[in-house]
């Protein structure tokens, strides 16, 4: 097999761990906290989460944002480097709209 099949391969295997349940969420300190990764601006880099239900907890809703925005970079540019805007970023959290949800703002890292 050559180098070329043998990440193919290795590729696919990871793809078909990812898969869960149907109905399966991730939770964070317990809770299911619904986000939304749209992009932000022209750069494909840059993007918004808003992340539902915040109410739940400010910390499980900080992480679900971080997850999503991490998700994203990963998918999209192989790493995980992000630049939170100040203000918006999962430790800041406090970007909170009138329907009670948390807005972070960030950007893809790529070399």
């Amino acid at each position: 097999m050559n180098a070329r099949s043998m990440i193919a391969a290795l590729c696919a295997a990871l793809a078909l761990t990812a898969c869960g349940k149907a109905g399966e969420r991730v939770r964070f300190d317990g809770n299911y906290y619904p986000a939304k990764l749209s992009q932000s601006g022209e750069r494909r880099e840059d993007f918004v989460v808003t992340v539902s239900d915040a109410a739940q907890g400010i910390n499980g809703a900080r992480e679900a944002g971080r997850f999503e925005g991490t998700t994203y970079c990963v998918e999209t540019y192989g790493d995980s480097s992000i630049n939170w805007q100040p203000g918006y970023g999962p430790e800041d959290g406090r970007a909170l709209t009138g329907n009670g949800s948390l807005l972070l703002r960030g950007s893809c890292v790529i070399w």
